[in-house]
């Protein structure tokens, strides 16, 4: 996927957001030209912020953490430096490979006015956040089934009648980090091709990660298994429809109560070690949540369509 600055396009010239993918070109609109615009500089702020600014001081406490120097204690209770650890440990060392089937419960965090969530900064994370999932059965991988099953009658589908009810309230739906306006019928339509031809392009080359901007993150919970957390949901619904039987997931935290039994009192290095040599046994928890307040299908195999051989 490709990231692009400005096109030529019917309506005029548009501006692509910083998340843009070349294929959502034709869905721009100098409509919201401005408001993507606001959009690239604050991902670029963003950007510079963590190359100059977040990362050395990230590496430095990282430094310090490792080396057991005065305040290293402070910095594990913190959560640890989360994009100077994965710089330090390598991909490699965060990238399991999991059923995209069996992967199906995804942290489902509460308002933030509600309660606070954890740092996206720390590694580490504290708090229940993990005894609360919702089912991407009923939400990501409908959505994506949905689309495949009606490919030939999209105006079926309940994603066209949503943005075509935005549009009749005066209030077309658009996305400012990818630059996108859906305010015409045809628009969603195009919008909904393009996922077919993400899941088609699946179905025959398999799961292709540096086609997207993210990896797909997950999280270890406080019983050492893996909850999916927002970042490729709609890859991993896609993955889950062709059925693939392998996809690369990226741990982005791990749960402090599993962090504690799993270094067993080890610090620094040999504390990474002892992580990364317990992640290998981690898998995905397919039970909902003891405060679960979202519906959950039951665990069956019959749910999903045949494997997808091409």
């Amino acid at each position: 996927m490709e990231n692009e600055s400005a096109v030529r396009h019917p309506e005029g010239r548009v501006l692509m957001g910083p998340r843009a993918d070349k294929a959502l070109v034709q869905l721009g609109s100098p409509k919201i030209r401005r408001r993507v615009r606001i959009a690239r500089i604050a991902d670029a702020v963003q950007s510079r912020t963590q190359q100059y600014l977040g990362l050395p001081v990230g590496h430095l406490l990282l430094k310090c953490w490792l080396r057991d120097l005065p305040g290293a204690g402070a910095i594990e209770r913190f959560g640890l430096p989360r994009h100077s650890l994965e710089d330090h440990l390598g991909a490699q060392a965060l990238t399991l490979l999991v059923d995209p089937r069996a992967l199906i419960r995804v942290v489902a965090f509460r308002p933030r006015k509600v309660e606070k969530r954890p740092s996206s900064l720390a590694f580490i994370w504290d708090g229940q956040w993990d005894l609360r999932r919702d089912d991407v059965r009923l939400d990501t991988y409908k959505l994506i089934s949905e689309i495949d099953e009606n490919r030939d009658h999209l105006e079926r589908t309940a994603f066209f009648r949503e943005m075509m009810g935005h549009i009749e309230q005066g209030r077309p739906w658009s996305s400012h980090r990818q630059g996108i306006l859906l305010d015409t019928p045809e628009k969603i339509k195009t919008y909904l091709r393009i996922y077919i031809g993400y899941l088609d392009n699946m179905a025959v080359k398999g799961y292709v990660a540096d086609m997207t901007h993210d990896d797909l993150g997950v999280a270890i919970s406080s019983e050492g298994r893996i909850l999916k957390i927002n970042r490729g949901l709609h890859r991993l619904g896609m993955a889950q429809r062709v059925g693939l039987p392998q996809v690369p997931v990226r741990v982005r935290a791990v749960h402090r109560a599993w962090w504690d039994r799993v270094t067993d009192g080890a610090s620094g290095q040999l504390a990474l070690e002892r992580m990364c040599q317990a992640l290998k046994d981690c898998v995905p928890d397919q039970a909902p949540g003891p405060m679960d307040s979202s519906p959950s299908l039951p665990v069956s195999e019959g749910f999903w369509p045949p494997r997808r051989t091409a």
